[in-house]
């Protein structure tokens, strides 16, 4: 079945509701705290589901859905279940810190601890990363998606994506972000239980669905195998995620502008808790 005019009609409007809501939420923005860190008085069920939405995104759909498919299996969920416990840490040992520092970014946290100069590297690093890496691949996989559904070639979806995304994000700051989060974190998470429900029901049933997926469904894989070998969970997996959860700018802005210290745990413990039911509506 093609795509027909409500679904694109929908699809607009959706996208249309997510820009407008973002810019208006953050239409009274007079210092660099309230364009950086809203203010500080971002709510913890806002941070949670920035957190996440921030998190999941086609990467998560069609890499982390290919790769459950794939010789992974359920196995790659682990990469889920040890960010939950890596938010856990990250909420009652790194968030107090950060918070009783006052600090803008984690660059600015290296300046504290070492000077300058790893302020400086820390800050190119984690632009080089972002660009060249991070938002290349959700580029080029939203994009992937666009010409699927609406048949846009791949140039032409790459700059849809980014030129819609860069309006309100520049315009509106991080409070125009959680709010677009918030909006497109429950779409997804919601879209992908309708999906999993239509899925298992196409399939004949979640019974069905196990026999015929028997070999798949493994959550600990051999310490030889080439993808996601047992051992990673002593050790290699921890030090991505903290990175990730704790001092990655792209996800710890969201914490740093929780109106308390409360309301930043709460809003991580809140996204610890949504990464556990990610594996079973996206893998």
């Amino acid at each position: 079945m093609g795509l027909t005019t409500v679904d694109a009609i929908a699809f607009v409007a959706f996208l249309s509701a997510v820009i407008g809501i973002s810019l208006y939420a953050s239409r009274d923005e007079d210092t660099s705290e309230d364009y950086f860190l809203a203010g500080r008085s971002l709510t913890w069920w806002l941070i949670g589901f920035s957190l996440i939405a921030s998190n999941i995104s086609t990467e998560h759909f069609i890499g982390m859905a290919g790769s459950g498919f794939g010789s992974a299996g359920m196995a790659i969920a682990s990469y889920e279940w040890i960010a939950a416990l890596s938010l856990v840490i990250v909420a009652f040992w790194v968030l107090p810190l950060f918070l009783r520092l006052g600090i803008f970014t984690m660059p600015e946290f290296l300046e504290h601890r070492y000077g300058n100069p790893a302020r400086t590297i820390m800050a190119i690093y984690l632009m080089a990363a972002y660009v060249g890496v991070a938002i290349a691949g959700v580029l080029y996989s939203g994009a992937l998606g666009l010409q699927t559904i609406f048949g846009l070639d791949l140039l032409p979806g790459i700059w849809l994506i980014g030129i819609l995304a860069g309006v309100y994000t520049v315009y509106g700051g991080l409070k125009a972000v959680v709010w677009s989060d918030l909006l497109q974190g429950s779409a997804l998470l919601v879209g992908g239980c309708v999906v999993t429900v239509l899925g298992l029901s196409e399939v004949g049933g979640l019974q069905a669905f196990l026999a015929a997926n028997e070999d798949k469904l493994h959550m600990v894989l051999p310490a030889d195998d080439p993808e996601l070998p047992w051992t990673i969970f002593l050790l290699g997996i921890w030090i991505p995620n903290m990175f990730y959860w704790g001092f990655n700018q792209f996800i710890t802005q969201r914490t740093l502008g929780a109106r308390s210290l409360a309301a930043g745990q709460r809003g991580i413990i809140f996204a610890a808790g949504l990464k556990l039911i990610i594996p079973f509506i996206i893998v």
